[in-house]
């Protein structure tokens, strides 16, 4: 099932799945029942298809994208987190900083995993029975604050307000068996900068499950951004920085196209 959450005329929020190409509105809650409705969905403003109780996400996750940065493949997935305030909309706009100035500011195409089911110290055997669904983000990254001006640590470039688009759809597992298996791809302005397989990771989906509920209660809508391939801006000659009036699309195969454009804050 391919669901998306969204506010109607009224500005009431609802959630509704994809039928044929439209909209039929749900009765119920994410990771509860949801039943339809047989109502056509009234879709003014297509949102984030879930708001996040945790958004962990893995850096240096693709053998190319190692490759690319000339870095050392990692003998444990590296853990950065993200805030709330991050989340942003499909069609929203991304936001470069400009009080706390960033003129680094890159794109990174991404699988997000959607948890749906409380686990702890999960094995990788049965780690995608904890999955929800997929869907997919952008982790947009500011590179001079993650780089240099952060102290070590990634947070600060990778929190600013806007910096995860999720959407535009949640696919429910069942329509994904095997998520190291998707095409993935980041296009700015019509040109496909990013464009690889998700069977490039260096810890797969249910490897990171296990590593992340190892010794931590991972809730019903966690989200893992299981990190970006090869491409990046920051890594070409010269370095491609978002600018205002960019427009940048994620695409995954199976889930879709999410869309954002780029302005200043």
């Amino acid at each position: 099932m391919k669901i998306i959450r969204y506010s109607d005329s009224a500005g009431a929020i609802h959630l509704a799945r994809e039928v044929s190409g439209s909209y039929e509105r749900l009765d119920g809650r994410l990771f509860g029942e949801l039943t339809p409705t047989g109502e056509a969905a009234d879709v003014a403003k297509l949102l984030a298809p879930l708001v996040p109780v945790a958004i962990l996400c893995i850096g240096l996750n693709y053998r190319r994208h190692a490759e690319e940065t000339k870095a050392k493949l990692p003998e444990f997935p590296i853990l950065f987190i993200k805030t709330p305030n991050t989340l942003q909309n499909p069609g929203d706009p991304i936001l470069l900083p400009t009080a706390l100035a960033s003129h680094q500011v890159d794109y990174e195409c991404e699988l997000a995993v959607v948890i749906g089911k409380t686990c702890k110290n999960v094995k990788r055997e049965h780690a995608l029975d904890y999955v929800f669904g997929y869907t997919a983000a952008n982790d947009v990254s500011a590179r001079d604050w993650q780089k240099n001006w952060g102290g070590g640590q990634w947070c600060r470039g990778k929190s600013f307000d806007t910096f995860a688009p999720l959407g535009p759809v949640l696919v429910t597992s069942d329509e994904i068996p095997n998520p190291n298996s998707l095409g993935i791809k980041t296009i700015v302005n019509g040109e496909t900068l990013q464009d690889w397989n998700t069977g490039d990771m260096i810890f797969d989906v249910p490897a990171l499950i296990e590593f992340l509920s190892g010794s931590t209660t991972l809730y019903p809508g966690t989200v893992i951004l299981t990190g970006t391939p090869h491409g990046v801006g920051m890594a070409r000659t010269p370095p491609r920085w978002l600018q205002p009036g960019d427009e940048v699309t994620v695409e995954l195969e199976k889930i879709g196209r999410l869309t954002n454009p780029v302005v200043s804050e």
